[in-house]
């Protein structure tokens, strides 16, 4: 990408250029404002990169913590493949962790899904009209994605959970083993069943979607910068940050740092309860003639296999770990062997795997509004595991906040004051 040589002066600068940040941006300017956006890395090159490509409008439920002593157990004495704690880190994360049980419970969770239902609904719309405005509407399917179960009980489950969502609408299909392999002739026949949901759409290369985007804004006119967002600092007037030539100035500033935010609302006095929830993901090249035709979530393994344009991506569950540990990849080895029973993978395509992190917030919610106490600052971080999904859509809706539009919802749920 060729970076434009950007004027000192901009209505707004946007830091972080993965999903959130770029459609901000990108909002943003469709509004009339100037925007530069800055960033350590080229657009769609951290957390953004590695997921599993799911824009996933059926999760209506966020992901909370479990309710059951047993599975409680597992989770603690990292026997699942779903969770892995790196036991140092817990004395520091264990009142983050006690909150987030507490939001857990079914009243709160139900609230939250209430309160993200707004964002959730309209994330797979705000996503088509942005690709279509940057040439890359082939880039999302609509296919959706299936759900796998190895146990009848899990099934069922499935079933009653899925069936409780029908006031939002959400569509599905129950399939049995046979349906499953219809639709996977490919999947080992160690599955009972599936659910098979409809609605979400998936990308074979999330980093590459956020180039398309970020291509747009470019062609705008709008400029990016590689620059280390720690050199923000505000005058009383206006915001500056200092690259290593010149320095940009605007009225206001996004951060959108994603797993980095907190770092910049920490300097700048904000005390949020805020952790990041690591993942890893590795691609395999499949066997001749295999071919995964949907995102497969092996519900009772604890892992994903997704459809990439670089190959096939195993992807993990969660690992709390502080963000800048080296990578242990302890999850990957252990849900290997059951991956490739369950799909006829080939070998590793990387040296080594991937490795990226989810910022996240107790109450399910991201932080998507103004700073309470700095005129000119804005907030769009905190998205769990929606990122990628949400991110049209909070750009909008921030955007629509800058600009004194009316925005599309409420925006209340999503303000950083609700932590004061």
């Amino acid at each position: 990408m060729i970076v434009k040589s950007a004027a000192q002066q901009s209505d707004v600068i946007v830091l972080g250029a993965g999903i959130v940040g770029v459609c901000v941006a990108l909002h943003l300017q469709k509004r009339g404002k100037s925007v530069v956006l800055v960033d350590r890395k080229e657009p769609g090159e951290e957390t953004s990169y590695g997921n599993a490509g799911l824009i996933e409008c059926s999760s209506v439920m966020p992901y909370g913590a479990p309710r059951e002593l047993g599975t409680l157990l597992r989770y603690g004495l990292n026997r699942s493949a779903d969770v892995r704690f790196d036991w140092s880190y817990l004395p520091q994360i264990a009142p983050w962790l006690w909150r987030f049980w507490r939001e857990s419970a079914p009243k709160r969770l139900k609230k939250a899904a209430s309160d993200m239902w707004p964002l959730i609904s309209r994330s797979v719309a705000e996503h088509e009209a942005l690709a279509s405005e940057a040439g890359a509407t082939s880039e999302l399917h609509r296919s959706g994605w299936i759900e796998t179960f190895r146990k009848p009980g899990s099934l069922a489950k499935a079933k009653a959970a899925a069936g409780d969502l029908a006031p939002f609408g959400v569509r599905y299909e129950v399939l049995d083993a046979d349906s499953l392999r219809e639709r996977e002739p490919h999947l080992s026949n160690e599955f009972v069943g599936g659910v098979h949901w409809l609605d979400p759409a998936t990308v074979r290369d999330p980093g590459g979607l956020v180039k398309s985007y970020a291509k747009a804004f470019f062609q705008r006119g709008g400029t990016f910068h590689k620059a280390d967002a720690s050199n923000l600092v505000n005058d009383g007037i206006r915001w500056r940050l200092n690259l290593e030539s010149q320095s940009l100035f605007a009225q206001e500033v996004v951060v959108a740092l994603g797993p980095w935010a907190d770092d910049v609302a920490r300097r700048l006095g904000y005390r949020l309860p805020f952790v990041v929830k690591r993942g890893y993901h590795v691609h395999y090249s499949a066997k001749a003639g295999a071919t995964l035709n949907h995102p497969v979530f092996d519900a009772d393994g604890g892992y994903v296999l997704s459809p990439m344009r670089q190959g096939v991506r195993l992807a993990t569950g969660i690992e709390f770990a502080p963000r800048d540990s080296r990578p242990n990849f302890s999850q990957l080895d252990f849900v290997e062997p059951l991956a490739r029973r369950t799909f006829p993978l080939q070998g590793r395509i990387e040296s080594e795997p991937w490795m990226g992190s989810r910022p996240c917030l107790p109450d399910m919610r991201p932080i998507i509004g103004n700073a309470p106490r700095h005129k000119g600052l804005w907030f769009a971080f905190g998205h769990n595991h929606h990122g990628l999904t949400l991110g049209p859509v909070t750009g909008r809706l921030l955007a629509e906040m800058m600009t004194g539009r009316v925005a599309f919802t409420d925006p209340r749920p999503y303000a950083m004051d609700r932590f004061s």
